[in-house]
């Protein structure tokens, strides 16, 4: 497939309300007086009052799985009946998990030895070892090619491929600035990575590891977590270095416009049966909005201490941050929408 770039489409820079925020930032970025989310329960979780990273939600057996960072850990939780699976230990300043259901598997970014690890979700034994990647952070499972896609953040900027038969490193491919967050893309089959520096969306095919289009967020500086629209084909990527948020259009590889989000955002979820996006940021400002008709409506923010993780069940529309420290411990914070 031949590269093209994406434009940005035309906007009217102006006054706007809430209900239509446009590239230019015109509306304060203030909250309506309905909270979006509203609180349903506080799971405790294992281990000490430090900082959680990345979250990965399996349906199919009700499993969260959470990134306990800084207690070189791995929480699992039962969403139903919302206790704790399983603490497991040994995954140094850990970062990213994916969990690939039908395989057994959870994949593990640990950080700090520089490796993936590999671990069975029958037995929560870690199998295999697989690097080194020198900074692993996001993980991304293109099924057609069993592989999975490594976001290697400070690791000469690229994204590292896992052939996930043999566990073995195949390449890593050169993204031309630090990598964000990497995310599978089930309807064109690709891999898509926000890259730092350049402030691009690429798209990567994972037949051939090689990047076949580079997209330019003008009004967004460092993209780096990155949630889907699967119905619409769009995809909402995080401004880490400027507060903002981008709309991309998949099937045009259009930038549609970009919105005002709290400081720092880390990471994203999409509620697709309620058409939700879901904002955590750094500065614990939670923004959610409404997507329809390839247009956000912020329908609201909130603020929560550290509650820059978030993950979302679609089918109970359930809401879920880990928090590093409340009255001196974690725990799971659920939400349900308002």
């Amino acid at each position: 497939m031949s590269a093209h770039r994406c434009q940005l489409l035309p906007s009217v820079v102006g006054l706007i309300t809430v209900l239509s925020l446009s590239i230019s930032y015109a509306q304060p970025f203030s909250s309506p007086v309905n909270m979006p989310l509203i609180e349903v329960a506080d799971v405790p979780l294992p281990g000490p009052a430090v900082r959680f990273d990345y979250q990965d939600f399996d349906a199919s057996s009700g499993r969260l799985y959470i990134s306990h960072m800084d207690a070189d850990q791995v929480v699992i939780v039962n969403v139903t009946n919302r206790k704790v699976v399983a603490n497991l230990d040994g995954f140094k300043r850990v970062h990213g998990v994916l969990v690939v259901p039908k395989q057994h598997r959870l994949y593990v970014s640990v950080t700090g030895e520089h490796r993936i690890a590999v671990v069975d979700t029958q037995s929560f034994k870690t199998i295999a070892t697989a690097g080194p990647v020198t900074y692993p952070d996001g993980l991304a499972y293109a099924p057609q090619q069993n592989r999975v896609f490594v976001s290697d953040e400070h690791g000469g900027s690229a994204d590292a491929v896992i052939d996930a038969t043999t566990n073995q490193l195949i390449t890593s491919i050169p993204l031309g600035g630090e990598a964000g967050n990497t995310i599978f893309d089930p309807v064109s089959g690709h891999i898509l990575v926000g890259v730092h520096q350049t402030n691009m969306l690429v798209s990567i095919d994972p037949a051939t590891n090689k990047i076949i289009e580079r997209c330019p967020l003008p009004g967004i500086q460092n993209p780096h977590g990155i949630a889907l629209d699967r119905a619409d084909h769009l995809a909402f990527v995080g401004g880490e270095a400027n507060h903002s948020l981008a709309l991309v259009d998949l099937t045009s590889m259009k930038l549609l416009s970009t919105y005002e989000v709290g400081d720092e955002p880390d990471v994203l979820a999409f509620d697709p049966g309620l058409k939700r996006l879901y904002v955590a940021s750094e500065a614990g400002k939670v923004s959610v909005f409404e997507s329809l008709g390839k247009k956000l409506t912020l329908l609201g923010y909130f603020q929560m201490p550290h509650a820059h993780s978030v993950a979302v069940d679609p089918q109970t529309h359930l809401v879920y941050f880990p928090l590093e420290n409340i009255g001196g411990h974690p725990l799971l914070r659920i939400m349900r929408p308002n």
